[in-house]
């Protein structure tokens, strides 16, 4: 539920309402707006009498929230989020973040030398897997903390912000001590405890949909994120399980407009992912920023059939290349741009 203060309420009407609220039982949040400010109603899993906040002072209107996510909703808050970065990145804006790098951490050589040739494409934040959850136990799992180590010095020499994994919530509170952005895989979406704890951590959260989830389900698990009081969200479609054999995933490009209608959270594609096939990922890379997409998030590895994670899905640098220069024209062809290269002098 929100309740819509008048455009010239006070701090202490507004007060009054949180007060209100609180008595009733519920958790109470003021929303500042441009024009006036609301306050939502969170905590409430049925009806609520209204009544008691209709008539209090500097309450112009109370409105229902329909959906069971509620701070996620556009009912809840209609302009959109954006999400700033330390190095000037920003996420859910007019501009379009890229996101690339190799699935997995393999050593220090590697990771500096692909985050450079990567800032100089135009990429502004670097992934890279320091944990890797695999399908099979005896796959490469990643360096742990001495990966972190090395992603940590890659933003130190590139201006590149980081994003990468965290597997548990002891593992949300040691990533968060590296990276710029905590990722949750797919396979931990509805890993409650750690959307919690990753929720806690104050840092920008990038929230992978889960192999079968729906995107109701997708908006729920970022609702559990936003109720720690964390509204730096972003999602990404990644694709979903179907029964078909010719690509890893589905790559569900349909889900980006929906998300935009229902959420005001930045939502990302996952081209790597959602087709599993290096020849696959320009295209769907394309046609996901036609459709609306915030950004993407590329795997690129400097020698992909050595890879030790990924490597059918994972671009040349050349290839990454031509796949920036063509949605920098499809991206200005619907009113947006690319972000922006990094500027300053880069420590090699």
């Amino acid at each position: 539920m929100l309740i819509v203060m008048k455009h010239n309420a006070t701090e202490a009407q507004i007060g009054s309402v949180v007060d209100v609220i609180k008595e009733m039982g519920y958790g109470a949040r003021p929303i500042p707006g441009e024009q006036r400010t609301a306050v939502g109603l969170i905590g409430n899993d049925g009806q609520v009498d209204s009544a008691r906040l209709q008539g209090l002072e500097g309450v112009l209107e109370v409105i229902p929230v329909t959906h069971p996510y509620k701070q996620v909703s556009r009912e809840w808050r209609e302009e959109n989020t954006v999400i700033s970065l330390e190095n000037g990145t920003t996420i859910g804006g007019d501009e379009i973040v890229i996101m690339a790098g190799p699935c997995a951490v393999e050593g220090e050589a590697q990771i500096l030398g692909i985050a450079h040739e990567l800032r100089e494409m135009g990429a502004t934040v670097l992934r890279g897997g320091a944990f890797k959850p695999r399908s099979s136990p005896y796959s490469f799992q990643g360096l742990g903390l001495e990966g972190l180590h090395f992603l940590a010095k890659a933003r130190e020499e590139t201006g590149l912000a980081i994003v990468t994994e965290a597997l548990d919530p002891d593992g949300a509170d040691l990533v968060a001590e590296y990276a710029d952005i905590i990722q949750i895989g797919a396979r931990n979406m509805q890993n409650y405890p750690l959307l919690r704890r990753a929720g806690q951590t104050g840092k920008p959260i990038l929230l992978k949909r889960g192999l079968s989830a729906t995107i109701d389900e997708l908006l729920l698990a970022a609702e559990y994120i936003l109720a720690e009081g964390n509204d730096d969200v972003i999602l990404c479609e990644r694709g979903i399980r179907s029964f078909d054999q010719h690509t890893r995933n589905l790559l569900d490009l349909a889900a980006i407009p929906v998300v935009k209608a229902l959420s005001h959270l930045p939502i990302i594609a996952d081209p790597s992912h959602g087709t599993g096939l290096r020849a696959k990922v320009t295209p769907m890379g394309r046609a996901a920023i036609a459709a609306g997409a915030d950004g993407l998030i590329v795997e690129v590895h400097p020698d992909p059939p050595h890879a030790m994670s990924d490597g059918a899905q994972s671009l040349y640098p050349a290839q990454f290349g031509e796949m920036m220069e063509q949605i920098r024209v499809i991206a200005k062809a619907i009113g947006r741009d690319v972000t922006r290269p990094l500027s300053g002098v880069v420590a090699r």
